[in-house]
């Protein structure tokens, strides 16, 4: 029904009629003249669209002369059988409808029964059925009307796109229709809706297709979709067993164009993408990071060599480094491009660069890890036109999400491997330090040791001559002495034997250390050294009212033992003199003694205060004495326990200590016997 007196009319019209409208517009565009515009829905299909425009159709006609807005919206319930009869009838529109109430989901969900027993009939509309969709229509000559679709239109682009500045300048173009070409249209308005008319009335032919026919769509659609179910899970199985990134790329991509019969299929990448990128991970979820379009094609799959190669391609001056034009992609947008010629009809210089690389329709999926976006995934049909199905858009997303995967694992083995060789490097640099510190410190106490033994050694005769004197004074009777010049004298004498002792000690550590210390080994009798021992420090026992006792447990027959007899004596004597210093009065030193497997175990056991347990470490230590209630109390350097467990290293044998505070302690010395031969310290 006509609406106004420019032949503008809004009216529900079957699918066949607006198509036929359709043809009619681009027949006024090529009367037009060369420089009309010719726009359809395709236009949108690069881009996110709102969902009123995802339910309409248009064809744009604007030129100088002549301008026409043909816009159509599909009933309820018509879309679908619309769509399915552009993309055209028979196996392929079967396809469609089978995977819709198949729930194909990520391309592995299995085909229901309930569509597997319903009818054909039932489950695809035919081609005619969806030729009898029905669109709510208008047509407008209005110039007003069509700037105001024409603006509209144009704030879906990027300001900053060309299809975004050429629609605004056919916008302002817009002028009210050559009277001439207005009525060129009428008549060609009128030839074309009398016979549809007509056909109004004619009786709808027969849908029965044969059966046979019907049945073997269906075999085929199945028998796809087992093929693509096959190809997933090769794909899968691929990345689970290998981490070989470039032959996952490639395997791939080859069974995916060769199953979806591709004439070429490639992997572009973005410059710098990671998956775990430091940067990309710093970067908060609200402020999404501007992508830089900047990148290459770094796989390729052709169908034959006469399809040019794109393999390292890359496209440097259509898009604006800094563009969000990739941001739908991050949001997981899948372009389907059926007609660059239509999709880029403003798009000069992308449409020339899709000429130049001999592309005519393509599907784009994103290659993104967590909200990443690696690269896309994209499938070219050359030469034709190519209308690309739901379910070759889940497939080929499908395939994207697990090339997304085993490039994830790839990154991770990378990163891994790199962690491993600086880990590696830094044990390395870190021995060196440590070996070369180590070095040093027995560089340093190697001198330090030779320096105390030398300098010992200087003291040792002018200390001799102090002892030596004075003893001789105390007993050469050159005449009386008063008690108190005596008393000096003693004084003198003691002192000269207290530090004669501890430049020993100090002498004796510094040559084991510096490793200048010999053992004379030679055969002798452990029971004449214990008791030699003891004897030598009766006295002293006596004096501090200790009761020193020996406990022998060795066969008188058997009492031969081979080592430094007078290293043995000394060790002894440490550990006794030490158990008497710290063992009050009334308590007991017992030195217990026996042989086991050619190896002399001394024991020197007392009552004496006892050690803490926490203290027992620093018990060995150089010029260490414990802190105890009695550490006042008891003089010494520290030096004893520190020399008698060189002295006994130095034999290869051990010492151990077990004590309790106020119950006494237990020392343990293991010395096996030594051969006859003179050992160094080193």
């Amino acid at each position: 029904m006509l609406s106004s007196s420019d032949l503008s009319f809004s009216k529900n019209l079957p699918l066949v009629v607006f198509n036929q409208l359709e043809e009619l517009l681009r027949q006024m565009a090529q009367v037009a003249g060369n420089n009309t515009l010719v726009l359809t829905e395709a236009v949108l299909a690069r881009i996110r669209i709102p969902e009123e425009w995802q339910i309409q159709r248009f064809t744009l006609v604007v030129s100088g002369g002549f301008s026409a807005l043909l816009v159509g919206t599909w009933e309820q319930g018509s879309r679908e059988a619309g769509e399915q009869g552009r993309r055209g009838a028979g196996a392929q529109g079967i396809y469609s409808a089978i995977s819709n109430v198949g729930d194909y989901n990520g391309g592995m969900a299995p085909l229901s029964e309930a569509a597997l027993t319903q009818s054909p009939a039932t489950l695809h509309p035919n081609a005619e059925a969806s030729q009898q969709s029905i669109l709510t229509a208008s047509l407008t000559f209005n110039s007003e009307a069509i700037a105001s679709f024409v603006a509209k239109l144009r704030d879906l682009f990027e300001g900053d796109s060309d299809t975004h500045q050429n629609l605004e300048h056919y916008r302002q173009i817009l002028r009210p229709n050559d009277a001439t070409l207005q009525a060129r249209f009428t008549l060609l308005l009128l030839e074309c809706l009398l016979p549809q008319q007509n056909e109004e009335v004619t009786e709808p032919v027969s849908t029965n297709e044969p059966e046979v026919y019907v049945c073997q769509a269906v075999e085929d659609a199945l028998k796809k979709q087992i093929y693509q179910e096959r190809l997933l899970n090769q794909v899968t199985s691929q990345i689970r067993k290998s981490l070989d990134l470039p032959v996952i790329m490639a395997t791939a991509i080859a069974q995916v164009r060769e199953f979806l019969e591709l004439d070429r299929i490639v992997i572009y990448k973005f410059e710098g993408s990671r998956v775990n990128n430091s940067t990309l991970l710093t970067q908060t979820s609200s402020q999404p990071p501007i992508q830089d379009c900047g990148g290459c094609i770094v796989y390729e799959a052709r169908a034959t060599d006469t399809i040019p190669s794109v393999l390292q391609y890359k496209e440097k001056n259509c898009f604006v480094r800094t563009s969000q034009c990739w941001e739908k992609y991050r949001q997981g947008f899948t372009l389907a491009v059926d007609d660059i010629e239509k999709a880029y009809a403003l798009e000069v210089c992308l449409l020339n660069f899709l000429r130049e690389s001999q592309v005519r329709a393509k599907l784009a999926a994103p290659i993104m890890f967590e909200e990443k976006l690696w690269g896309l995934l994209i499938a070219h049909q050359c030469d034709i036109p190519r209308q690309w199905n739901e379910t070759e858009k889940n497939l080929l997303t499908s395939i994207a999400e697990q090339l997304a995967i085993a490039i994830h694992q790839a990154e991770l083995m990378r990163s891994l491997t790199q962690e491993k060789q600086t880990l590696e490097q830094r044990v390395i640099e870190r021995t060196m330090a440590l070996r070369d510190a180590l070095l040093a410190a027995e560089a340093a106490s190697r001198l330090r040791s030779e320096f105390l033994a030398t300098i010992s050694h200087e003291l040792l005769t002018p200390l001799t001559y102090v002892i030596g004197m004075s003893s001789t004074l105390l007993r050469w009777p050159l005449g009386d002495l008063s008690q108190r010049q005596r008393d000096y004298l003693q004084t003198i004498h003691d002192s000269g034997e207290h530090l004669l002792e501890m430049i020993n000690d100090i002498l004796d550590l510094s040559q084991i250390e510096a490793g200048k210390a010999v053992l004379n080994i030679t055969e002798f009798s452990l029971i004449n050294i214990a008791e030699s021992t003891l004897e030598s420090l009766s006295e002293k026992a006596t004096s501090e009212q200790v009761n020193l006792k020996l406990d022998l447990q060795i066969d008188p027959r058997r009492d031969r033992f081979s080592a430094d007899a007078a290293r043995v004596e000394q060790i002894l004597w440490n550990l006794l003199t030490n158990a008497i210093k710290f063992t009050p009065e009334g308590g007991s030193v017992t030195l217990r003694l026996w042989v086991e497997d050619d190896t002399a175990i001394f024991q020197v056991e007392d009552t004496g205060i006892g050690i803490p347990e926490e203290q027992l470490p620093l018990l060995f230590e150089k010029f260490q004495q414990l802190d105890t209630p009695y550490r006042r109390r008891y003089e010494g350097t520290g030096l004893g326990l520190a020399l008698t467990k060189q002295l006994v290293e130095l034999h290869r044998g051990r010492i151990e200590v077990e004590s309790t505070v106020g119950i006494g302690s237990l020392f343990t010395v293991w010395i096996p016997a030594q051969p006859m031969r003179v050992l160094s310290g080193k």
